[in-house]
């Protein structure tokens, strides 16, 4: 019999989800899905393999159920619905934060949970909802073995300086360090480059991961070595609703004058910042660009701009570049933002051709270009099935 491994990816504002079959060791994507919040509506759209539609569905929030936790039934009940067959012999999650101990995918067991639970308070946006779908795969699917894949685990490697904050030691050794983030897609990314550039992959790459989250990558031969995010997924570039890099002064006055709770800055930072507070508009970059009032083209010239920065930062980290990749939903498809990012960048090595580019072809560099960019799609749920399947391949082979 078939067997298949079902890939959540529960976010902040979205979910998506994934069926594989495995062929041999490797997973064969059957189905991919997505929900998503627009405005009071939730809706999910599953597509097969080929990328036909098979499911689209919408409801309103006015149902009364949290999104999670609704959205979340639907997803599991459409895969009993579609795939009454489906052999499910595990489930792979992402969990973006595994803190200091776990550099690695494991299998979910009653202290994992718990130590992940700890880990709450330094990514409040996600965590709990990584959490929630766990447990409700676990409800779902009593026998089946769940597998956390840890968004931080790619850059566990970082030299210590990339891994630090200059405050008293005894922190560091407590845990308050510079984690990184969006793992499972650079490493997937990374994969996929060594694929169609082995030559690029083995050099001195930068990562452009760009969506509602935001974040860059410095990578040599493969291995992380510098990220724009930090103790939490707030640090580096500014995002959807997160306001990244930020003067930890303006907590303090936030605190001091503002009598602000820790609760409140919490949601500012979070919910409340980034493309949207900087807008007054949205946190969608496709609302922005398509908005003629200056406060929008002013949110984007801010996020081109902190791009730009880290990207002249990461490249003295690596000393030197040979490739650089975009990727998330900005990323793959505002090539506007990427033509803005990349403009007068020759002297960093890069040359656009703009044509390329505005056709989201997969090399945006011209061949003159002494550094090759590309534009790869990123596929966590892939990168999650992979590292599922060997997480219960090193568990099989330990109980033979």
């Amino acid at each position: 019999m078939s067997r298949h491994v079902f890939s959540l990816n529960a976010g902040s504002s979205s979910i998506k989800f994934a069926l594989f079959e495995l062929d041999g060791h490797a997973p064969l994507m059957l189905a991919v899905g997505q929900v998503e919040m627009l405005g009071e509506w939730r809706h999910i759209t599953v597509h097969d393999a080929n990328s036909a539609p098979i499911l689209e569905d919408k409801w309103s929030d006015a149902a009364g159920a949290a999104f999670h936790t609704e959205a979340l039934r639907r997803v599991l009940a459409w895969r009993l619905d579609a795939f009454p067959d489906a052999n499910v012999v595990a489930a792979g999650h992402r969990v973006v934060h595994g803190g200091i101990h776990y550099d690695s995918p494991v299998l979910v067991t009653d202290e994992v949970l718990r130590d992940l639970e700890a880990l709450v308070p330094l990514a409040p946006l996600h965590q709990p909802h990584n959490i929630a779908g766990i447990l409700a795969a676990r409800e779902a699917w009593p026998h089946v073995r769940q597998v956390a894949c840890f968004d931080t685990a790619f850059h566990r490697a970082h030299p210590f300086v990339n891994d630090v904050f200059a405050l008293p030691r005894s922190y560091y050794e407590e845990g308050v360090r510079r984690y990184g983030f969006h793992g499972l897609s650079y490493q997937y990314v990374t994969e996929k480059l060594r694929q169609v550039a082995p030559l690029h992959a083995a050099g001195r790459v930068i990562v452009a991961h760009l969506g509602n989250g935001a974040s860059m990558c410095a990578i040599r031969d493969g291995q992380s070595v510098a990220s724009s995010m930090g103790f939490t997924a707030l640090d580096g570039l500014p995002m959807g609703t997160r306001c990244g890099q930020l003067d930890p002064g303006v907590v303090l006055y936030l605190m001091q004058e503002k009598k602000m709770s820790a609760a409140a800055i919490t949601d500012l930072l979070y919910r409340e910042s980034g493309l949207k507070g900087l807008s007054g508009i949205s946190h969608d970059m496709r609302e922005l660009e398509a908005s003629d009032r200056l406060e929008a083209q002013q949110a984007i010239e801010y996020f081109v701009f902190r791009i730009r920065r880290e990207l002249g930062g990461l490249a003295a980290v690596l000393q030197g570049l040979d490739a650089m990749v975009f990727c998330g939903g900005i990323g793959e498809h505002a090539w506007h933002v990427r033509e803005r990012v990349l403009e007068g960048m020759e002297w960093i090595g890069i040359e656009l051709d703009r044509t390329a580019n505005r056709a989201s072809a997969q090399v945006i560099s011209t061949e003159r270009s002494r550094v090759r960019v590309f534009v790869i799609p990123t596929d966590e749920e892939a990168m999650i099935a992979r590292q599922t399947i060997a997480v219960l391949d090193r568990a099989d082979a330990a109980a033979a």
